[in-house]
């Protein structure tokens, strides 16, 4: 019986047919080794553009990398999870884009919405709980079972429907749902805040869980790209969760 049981991930990129219809380029196969590598080259790639849009931006200058790296790197995103061939290519240029929108989105909430260290604080918690998780599903404390992939899968698609309902208010109105407003520091907003950035977490070990097994099915050498790109996408939404909520906890206290 096959241990990783067919409901995958919350996250789009790492869906149960993703191992369906696969193209094999070559004889060599997709390693933990070789994702783990992609992932570090992909963070890389992040913190680089990350770190010039921080610098360079200012109200002044407007933000137009912002939508650049938003918009870009939704389209790639797309490209990647029908094409998943093509994510050698598409997952480093992924991984630019969404660094130069990080970058200003950072500044921002340091600046002008959090409070100067907000940043630091919410990149020490991305990879703390990062490092925690992978500790805790390589030492089996916890396993990705079927319920709790099918609790994790629904809290999930439950949340996008939410940010989908808040887009479209936001585009009427000009504003966002209470719970989502990064300045509304009442207690409920903060619960919210808090089960997203749970339910963010507790995706990276079906993350973790499907690249293992791309692993032991031998998928093919780009897979490692695609394993990489998914785990980049679970910790964006981890990071952009975890500001959000310390600056829900800062105007608290203001």
């Amino acid at each position: 019986m096959n241990k990783h049981l067919s409901l995958r991930s919350g996250n789009p990129a790492l869906s149960k047919n993703t191992f369906k219809n696969l193209t094999f380029t070559g004889s060599k196969q997709m390693t933990l080794e070789g994702t783990v590598n992609k992932t570090g080259l992909s963070l890389i790639l992040l913190f680089i553009a990350a770190s010039y849009t921080w610098r360079t931006w200012s109200p002044d200058h407007g933000s137009s990398l912002m939508y650049i790296g938003m918009f870009g790197g939704f389209i790639l995103a797309l490209a990647t999870i029908f094409k998943p061939t093509w994510a050698p290519i598409t997952v480093p240029i992924y991984a630019v884009l969404k660094g130069l929108a990080l970058g200003i989105i950072s500044r921002f909430y340091n600046d002008y919405i959090g409070y100067p260290g907000i940043v630091e604080q919410a990149v020490f918690l991305t990879f703390s709980i990062l490092g925690c998780l992978l500790f805790a599903y390589k030492t089996k404390i916890i396993k990705p079972t079927q319920n709790f992939k099918l609790g994790i899968f629904a809290a999930t698609g439950g949340l996008f429907l939410v940010y989908i309902a808040s887009f479209v208010y936001s585009i009427f109105t000009g504003e966002v749902f209470g719970v989502m407003n990064p300045q509304n520091g009442s207690l409920i907003s903060i619960g919210f805040s808090l089960f997203v950035v749970a339910i963010a977490s507790l995706n990276l070990v079906l993350d973790f869980d499907f690249i293992e097994e791309g692993v032991e099915k031998g998928a093919p050498k780009y897979m490692e790209w695609y394993g990489a790109f998914g785990l980049l996408v679970t910790l964006i939404w981890l990071y952009l969760e975890i500001l959000r909520l310390l600056s829900k906890l800062n105007s608290r206290r203001n």
